[in-house]
């Protein structure tokens, strides 16, 4: 995940210059857009963007190091989000945020090569992911300079896995990965909010860090894939683009 979250990280940057480039061309300009706009007490947009998710493990034991076994890694893929928002209006810096939405991600498990396993098949497993996400967010807003205003959010949020294969009566053995079918994370982010003439765009990057263990342990007791695992927690980075 480090190649991806370098990425991600350079384009917070951009997104920073972005921000800066545009308080400049709105003060030299001086022409307000949706003048407004913050003023509604309710108000709602959609969203679209892409994640990078990993996993954080914590282990039973150091059987991998004890062994010169690296640990498990994993390999990221870009996913993407696509979701709704309602924004309340508490005061001029503050809003509440309901944001449910659907996110997509795969992870590859990627394991030591241990004695155990047969075949290069063993030591990779795909774990799937679709989200049903649904975050309720405090957006604290600096003050607004012509059509720029730069922010931060926090807050908690509900994921329903619709492809954690909990149910499922197979596990490892058969290359079934299984996870939790729900869990429970906490959210940081920041972003911009530029008025355009019609709408206001805000783009944003924003963390998750799951609070609870997502891993389902195989039925066999002494499993290569899950035995030595004590808890496996997602981490998540999301780039969104906002339409209000």
């Amino acid at each position: 995940m480090q190649a991806n979250l370098k990425k991600y990280f350079y384009f917070s940057f951009l997104l920073l210059a972005i921000g800066l480039k545009g308080q400049y061309s709105s003060v030299r300009e001086r022409i307000t857009n949706l003048p407004n706009f913050d003023e509604k007490i309710l108000h709602y947009g959609y969203y679209v963007g892409t994640n990078s998710y990993d996993f954080k493990f914590e282990y039973i034991d150091n059987y991998y190091r004890l062994n010169n076994y690296n640990d498990i890694q994993v390999n990221s893929s870009s996913g993407f989000n696509v979701g709704l928002i309602g924004d309340l209006r508490i005061n001029k810096y503050f809003n509440l945020r309901l944001e449910p939405g659907l996110l997509y991600t795969q992870r590859d498990l990627v394991y030591p090569s241990l004695p155990i396993f047969d075949s290069e098949n063993d030591l990779i497993r795909e774990v799937k992911s679709t989200y049903i996400h649904i975050p309720l967010l405090i957006k604290i807003s600096a003050k607004r300079i012509n059509n720029f205003k730069p922010y931060i959010t926090f807050g908690i949020s509900t994921d329903y896995n619709l492809s954690s294969n909990s149910r499922n009566t197979d596990d490892n053995s058969s290359n079934v990965f299984r996870t939790n079918s729900k869990s429970f994370n906490y959210e940081l982010g920041f972003g911009f909010d530029f008025y355009l003439y019609y709408f206001k765009f805000s783009p944003s990057i924003r963390g998750i860090f799951s609070l609870n263990n997502e891993l389902i342990s195989d039925y066999d007791l002494n499993s290569p894939w899950t035995s030595n695992i004590k808890n496996m927690y997602s981490r998540g980075l999301v780039i969104n683009f906002t339409f209000e």
